[in-house]
């Protein structure tokens, strides 16, 4: 007998069974960082990203890759999620700018979103580093965490930073 509650009694992977788990309002938030050139930072804000505008490409990156989680991570389950939105601020750093990235999922369901959540801003990370490499490769993906979640049984989570 193991006590992994992800591998079965032959000690083979398995996906949790979440059959009676109450239905509840489940709530996360993740985010992370890009740090970013001046020069790209200019050019994002002169509209001079040839590929168009990262922000808007990333943001609908970042809500497929939400959708796509369990088709990227094994063990999660597929959830009807219910709403998936972003925010974006750059702020001035010491050496150039961060670009600030927040993902907040939403369902109704049996299992969270924590990870919908850190794999909606780690695409559109990607997705922003890969609009804006042709100004600037030195871009840095950076302090991907879960900030906060709520709903199911182990109740709310906040990450003090």
């Amino acid at each position: 007998m193991n006590n992994f509650s992800h591998w079965n009694e032959e000690g083979r992977p398995k996906m949790v069974d979440i059959s009676e788990k109450d239905v509840t309002k489940r709530t996360a938030i993740a985010r992370g960082t890009i740090t970013l050139s001046d020069e790209l930072y200019e050019a994002i804000q002169k509209g001079g990203i040839k590929k168009g505008d990262p922000l808007q490409v990333a943001q609908i990156a970042g809500i497929m890759g939400a959708k796509k989680t369990p088709d990227l991570i094994p063990m999660c389950h597929p959830i009807m999620l219910q709403g998936v939105d972003f925010e974006f601020e750059y702020t001035k750093a010491e050496s150039g700018y961060e670009l600030h990235i927040q993902a907040t999922v939403k369902c109704t369901g049996k299992t969270g979103v924590e990870m919908e959540a850190l794999t909606a801003v780690s695409v559109a990370a990607l997705t922003f580093y890969d609009m804006c490499k042709a100004v600037d490769k030195r871009m840095v993906i950076k302090d991907i965490y879960l900030v906060q979640k709520s709903g199911g049984k182990s109740g709310t989570f906040v990450h003090h930073v």
